[in-house]
């Protein structure tokens, strides 16, 4: 037998088939990784709670930034330090059924009277972010409605939407609540 007639080594042809297939496999998961990453932060999860309450946008936004009295009536956002300006860094510590958590969020919008916004993540981001706003919309004189919202993005996210749901989402509530409860005492004070 000639050397041009024995039969190639099968392992060689065996290696370029498998490394094909592991290629394309790779590449299909990564793909569908990359995908889900895009998902995940492009469509965000969104808890909302609102409440409409006897008092003025001012008296609204003086409960709501001032953060060195959180641990005096707020049930959600147990305290909170910092300087409520955009770019600051707040330090809050969040209770809900699951016990106390401490972040770090950078204030995003301040405008007094309307809105206060930030920006809270979990690890580099894109793994578990929560934009949180408070909007404060007139609804006649002496009257506003307050809207507290948060979206969350990230590939940890859906994992996570049930716990948010159940276990965020009254604390969004309660705050909502106690906030009222709190503008209108100082509402009552006020007029004494």
């Amino acid at each position: 037998m000639t050397r041009t007639e024995h039969p190639a080594h099968p392992q060689g042809r065996e290696k370029k088939p498998r490394r094909k297939r592991l290629l394309v496999a790779v590449t299909l998961v990564l793909a569908t990784l990359a995908g889900y990453a895009v998902w995940s932060n492009a469509v965000p999860y969104t808890l909302s709670a609102s409440i409409e309450l006897d008092a003025t946008p001012d008296e609204v936004w003086s409960v709501l930034t001032d953060l060195e009295a959180y641990d005096e009536w707020n049930p959600f956002i147990v305290s909170s330090s910092g300087t409520v300006e955009v770019g600051a860094t707040l330090t809050n510590t969040m209770r809900d059924a699951t016990g106390e958590t401490t972040f770090t969020p950078t204030v995003l919008t301040v405008t007094p009277g309307r809105e206060l916004r930030w920006l809270g993540k979990l690890g580099p981001g894109a793994v578990f972010d929560g934009e949180h706003s408070f909007l404060i919309e007139p609804v006649r004189p002496g009257r506003v409605r307050l809207v507290q919202t948060e979206r969350f993005s990230g590939v940890l996210v859906p994992f996570f939407r049930g716990q948010l749901r159940d276990h965020t989402l009254p604390q969004f509530r309660a705050m909502n609540e106690a906030l009222a409860q709190r503008a209108g005492t100082r509402q009552a004070r006020a007029t004494d």
